[in-house]
């Protein structure tokens, strides 16, 4: 009886303990968001939360419907759970990472090594915690796993604050076992947060510095900190890693309406490393934890996807066009691009650019006439 007495205590004061975590790790993790919201209030008053009511979205087996209509208790409870989430990556990221930061200090592990567990640690928590509190559906969509997969870099787009999670999570489903580690480049003002810091700091993950502005406005990036990008990246292929890049630069506030205007610098690392980038799209995270109504649940369903071998890319504005019109139509209407293989191996791009040659050509050809004629008449006038 005693011993049936002091684990009930212990149970006890371990449920008030998560409890109490619950509540300080909620305030924590919001407090970027809440400093994005407050810029964006006044620019947002008169926004509302119009998204698509369902979205069919085929599945191999069954179809499965993506409905953005939670209902009051559905969305109070997926709220609870994502939250419950959240405080127990707060308590088990710290408890995990530590062993490794504690040998990397006594020298006993090397700092690429460190790097390497700890992102395989950020994965293992991600994923065991979604399957023990499963607040969210996630489908993930990607060609058959590479037995060697080639060194490269992958741009993904950003809907949420979710989404770093959702991508460690599913990771082994994504890019496969046999995959590089991966070094994703963040904002560096998310280490605001402790826990968001121990986790991207040992992890290696390369930081880049801009002024602290509203979702969706123009982004004032500090220079300095492309230099430090640059050697971070060029370190890091040296050092067997992937590089992850967010081409948006910041989360969407209406990720419904298609990409931000979107950033050159996935090619700049590709051109500088000469490899191929490749396509990952998120899709839906934003109903679970938005850029700007914050944790607003309207929805349970996501979609990762990811994309065939990549491709190296000869203009800044090839990239950029095959990014928005691949990534950009699956992570706003969760389906494919039309021509996406075409897309994919450059060939539509091709046709596009020979396209505005033949049109530029008649409208130069147009031009040369109209001077002609011109010339013509004046002649004639003279005469």
């Amino acid at each position: 009886m005693t011993i049936l007495r002091r684990k009930s205590s212990n149970c006890l004061w371990f449920v008030l303990a998560i409890a109490f975590a619950s509540v300080a790790n909620g305030f924590s993790l919001q407090q970027l968001a809440s400093r994005r919201m407050q810029l964006c209030k006044t620019k947002h008053a008169t926004t509302t939360n119009v998204l698509s009511a369902a979205a069919v979205i085929e599945d191999s087996t069954a179809a499965t419907r993506y409905d953005d209509q939670l209902g009051p208790m559905a969305s109070a409870l997926t709220k609870i759970g994502m939250m419950s989430f959240i405080t127990s990556m707060c308590i088990a990221l710290p408890v995990t990472l530590f062993p490794l930061w504690a040998l990397y200090k006594m020298k006993l592990l090397s700092r690429v090594k460190k790097e390497q567990y700890a992102l395989k640690v950020g994965q293992f928590c991600s994923r065991w915690l979604m399957r023990l509190i499963p607040f969210c559906n996630v489908k993930v969509t990607a060609p058959p796993l590479e037995s060697s997969p080639e060194p490269s870099i992958w741009a993904c787009n950003h809907v949420s604050a979710l989404d770093i999670f959702i991508l460690l999570a599913n990771d082994l489903k994504a890019r496969g076992k046999k995959k590089r580690p991966i070094k994703i480049v963040y904002w560096k003002q998310l280490e605001d947060n402790p826990v968001t810091k121990l986790l991207f700091t040992q992890c290696g993950f390369i930081p880049v510095e801009m002024t602290a502005n509203a979702a969706g406005e123009s982004n004032d990036y500090d220079m300095k900190s492309f230099k430090l990008l640059l050697k971070e990246a060029k370190k890091a292929f040296t050092e067997g890693f992937d590089v992850g890049i967010l081409p948006e630069g910041q989360l969407n506030p209406t990720p419904e309406q298609g990409l931000l205007p979107c950033f050159s610098g996935a090619f700049t690392l590709a051109k500088m490393s000469k490899r191929p980038i490749r396509f990952m799209a998120l899709q839906g995270t934003h109903r679970l934890w938005h850029a700007t109504q914050g944790m607003n649940c309207t929805g349970r369903n996501m979609q990762v996807r990811v994309y065939d071998e990549g491709r190296k890319y000869k203009t800044a504005d090839e990239f950029l066009a095959t990014f928005e019109a691949v990534v950009g139509e699956f992570g706003t209407h969760g389906q494919e691009v039309k021509n996406l293989s075409a897309w994919l191996d450059g060939s539509h791009w091709k046709q596009l650019q020979q396209q505005k040659t033949e049109e530029e050509r008649a409208v130069k050809q147009k031009e040369e006439i109209k001077t002609a004629i011109g010339a013509a008449d004046e002649t004639s006038s003279n005469d």
